[in-house]
């Protein structure tokens, strides 16, 4: 045992104190240490590979809640700096369409001519939207466009899982201050992110989904489709998103949100 006079202990003491005047003011770990051990030192990569592991970008939740108007929703967009693809974007693209429509689609991401020009679905992908809702008696001022994510990815690739995960709080506000009845989810990124699971577009088109959206006190009806700009590559899959349009239809009309005449008023796309 140590006497109070022991030079060693004095040191310790010493030492200890000089810790406290540089600002440490807490143990590095939650159990004593056996310091009569080696210690175990890790190579740098797995330094390195354990430290990329642990550190995510997750946005913050505050700004996207305090959010009560899409206006204030869009600024906090235009000020959020946790996703990379706003780096690489020209511009954000925020939506199109009525700020109070009952029917809302979800696209997946801004492609090179949504980037120049500031709006969703203004390209070829775009014009066949426009056509896919003429065909049930819908335009964009009847409707609320937006993406899963409203920045371009580079070279029109889709969005990483973790760009989804940056996005979707703001997606889920949208939806909430724009209180639609029913939504349309165009292709497999759109229904990724808001239903979940790992089926293909095409095992889950034309099956309704109920959807949980923070802030809405009801779930929300969604119907998942093909994306506009597969079916420019996929003209024979126009058939089954006319299809799953006729579903829509069908059931906006049944529980008031489109008028009989609107089904009276109707045009195949798969001639289109």
């Amino acid at each position: 045992m140590q006497s109070e006079g022991d030079p060693s202990r004095a040191a310790l003491i010493s030492f200890l104190s000089l810790q406290r005047d540089w600002g440490a003011d807490e143990a590095l770990f939650d159990d004593a240490q056996d310091r009569t051990k080696p210690a175990i030192v890790p190579s740098a990569r797995a330094a390195v590979k354990s430290t990329r592991a642990t550190i995510l970008p997750l946005p913050p939740v505050s700004p996207v809640l305090e959010a009560t108007t899409l206006a204030a929703l869009r600024a906090a967009l235009e000020r959020f700096d946790h996703c990379a693809l706003k780096r690489t974007a020209t511009q954000l693209v925020f939506a199109d369409g009525s700020e109070t429509a009952r029917i809302m689609l979800v696209g997946e991401a801004p492609g090179a001519e949504e980037d120049r020009a500031g709006l969703p679905f203004v390209g070829p992908a775009g014009q066949l939207l426009d056509r896919m809702l003429a065909s049930i008696g819908l335009d964009r001022s009847a409707v609320r466009i937006v993406n899963v994510v409203p920045w371009r990815p580079p070279g029109n690739r889709a969005p990483s899982d973790t760009e989804i995960a940056q996005c979707l709080p703001f997606l889920h506000r949208h939806i909430a201050l724009v209180r639609p009845q029913r939504l349309l989810l165009l292709g497999a990124i759109a229904v990724r992110a808001l239903v979940g699971g790992k089926e293909g577009i095409t095992r889950v088109r034309g099956t309704w989904k109920t959807i949980e959206i923070p802030g809405l006190d009801t779930p929300v009806r969604a119907l998942p489709t093909y994306h506009p700009a597969y079916l420019l590559r996929q003209p024979a899959a126009k058939r089954a998103a006319w299809s799953d349009l006729l579903t829509l239809r069908q059931d906006c009309v049944e529980v008031g949100i489109m008028h009989d005449a609107a089904m009276r008023n109707t045009q195949p796309i798969t001639k289109s």
